[in-house]
């Protein structure tokens, strides 16, 4: 069977904890699209040129912890604007989504580039201070001295870029289900997403 489910929205809505949480319920394979971007920041930040990281990366490096570091977002974020990486990661991602037995992928232009034939397309949102909670308290737990105040100013930064950017522009698609997840236990985000998914499985 193929079936795609491409899940969109800015950093810290929640996106990668519904992807996953549905891929487990599905039994579909996961792909963190914004993993390949910051694979790349990550070389790049390491002296690599973007567009010949994009070109050669492996898929063993999504694994390296330092990608979940706030410098490696912001590089990612960065390089993602180029038009050039985002050809270099884009038959990778198109490949992974209509692989048989089924596929999620979260990141910014799934629904509306990568994969606009999904039979799902999620929309996932919430506001910049909720998002910039939850990214400063990920980044505390994982060691690194944070503020909230900065941590909100690097959120805002990135939504300007990501909204801005001439290829691949971050919005929702037009047939995309939206879940604002400001105010949602995870359980309920989770569970709101899972219906459309087991909907659409259904063919209602």
């Amino acid at each position: 069977m193929i079936f795609t489910v491409a899940i969109d929205g800015p950093a810290a809505a929640g996106k990668g904890t519904i992807a996953r949480a549905i891929a487990r319920e599905t039994g579909f394979a996961h792909l963190d699209t914004g993993l390949l971007y910051r694979a790349v920041g990550l070389r790049v930040l390491e002296g690599d040129d973007p567009v010949r990281a994009a070109r050669s990366l492996d898929p063993t490096s999504l694994d390296d912890p330092r990608l979940r570091h706030a410098d490696v977002a912001q590089t990612a974020s960065r390089v993602a604007v180029l038009p050039e990486v985002r050809a270099a990661l884009l038959e990778f991602q198109r490949t992974f989504a209509r692989r048989e037995g089924g596929a999620v992928l979260d990141g910014r232009d799934i629904g509306t580039v990568i994969c606009p034939e999904a039979e799902v397309k999620l929309f996932v949102t919430a506001s910049d201070l909720a998002r910039a909670s939850r990214r400063y308290d990920e980044l505390r737990a994982a060691g690194q001295e944070v503020t909230l105040d900065g941590t909100l100013e690097e959120v805002r930064a990135r939504d300007a870029r990501d909204g801005a950017r001439a290829t691949a522009p971050l919005r929702a698609a037009s047939d995309a289900v939206a879940i604002d997840t400001s105010d949602l236990k995870v359980d309920d985000a989770v569970a709101a997403a899972l219906s459309v998914v087991r909907r659409r499985l259904a063919g209602a």
